[in-house]
């Protein structure tokens, strides 16, 4: 247990994606290190947190350092799980709170700890009637995704809620998504989604 000097760590799970607050995260994990992690996140009901990576494998070779990842990440907290063959899990995770990695560390079975700062939830706003189209649009692709895919709560009239939904089911560049997970205004994430939309033409 850590004692009130020294915070404790969260596994810290680098990923070729960008997990938002509210969304959900799909995982077949094979890789030893995080099949124990996810148990013990199981075990314990912790959390884990998921990075993008920005340089490097999500899946590690034998003696490589750790991938380079972005310092703003997600927490995680697991929400279903299956086994359907020995040594692999599949987990269905929920995106939970932001933090910025202040420091972190390789373990010698490759898992990364970080210790973590959490980063204060985007105040409420609601959606602009300049940015209903988006909800619009969101409306259409939640539908195409299907349920298991999207989260049960609907809030069309929040702006962070519309931004955060639509910038992970629209197919942009992971850096624009992580771009998206660091800015703390909604109306201004929408802003830019609008204008990709409309340079893509396809508002």
């Amino acid at each position: 247990m850590a004692s009130p000097s020294q915070p404790p760590l969260f596994p810290l799970f680098p990923l070729n994606t960008v997990l938002f607050p509210g969304g959900r995260l799909p995982l077949r994990i094979f890789e030893q290190r995080y099949v124990e992690m996810a148990k013990a996140c199981l075990r314990d009901d912790t959390p884990f947190g998921v990075c993008l990576i920005l340089r490097g494998a999500e899946v590690l070779s034998k003696g490589a350092a750790a991938p380079e990842f972005a310092t703003i990440g997600t927490l995680a907290r697991i929400e279903t799980w299956d086994m359907p063959q020995q040594g692999i899990l599949q987990i269905r995770a929920a995106g939970g709170t932001r933090f910025e990695v202040r420091a972190h560390a390789m373990r010698e079975n490759g898992l990364v700890m970080g210790d973590i700062s959490p980063l204060a939830a985007e105040p409420r706003v609601a959606l602009g009637a300049g940015f209903e189209p988006l909800a619009q649009l969101l409306e259409l692709l939640a539908a195409r995704a299907g349920p298991h895919q999207f989260p049960d709560e609907r809030l069309f009239d929040d702006a962070s809620w519309v931004g955060y939904r639509l910038t992970e089911l629209l197919p942009l560049p992971l850096s624009i998504k992580q771009h998206s997970l660091e800015i703390n205004d909604a109306e201004i994430r929408l802003s830019v989604l609008q204008g990709f939309l409309k340079q893509q033409g396809l508002m």
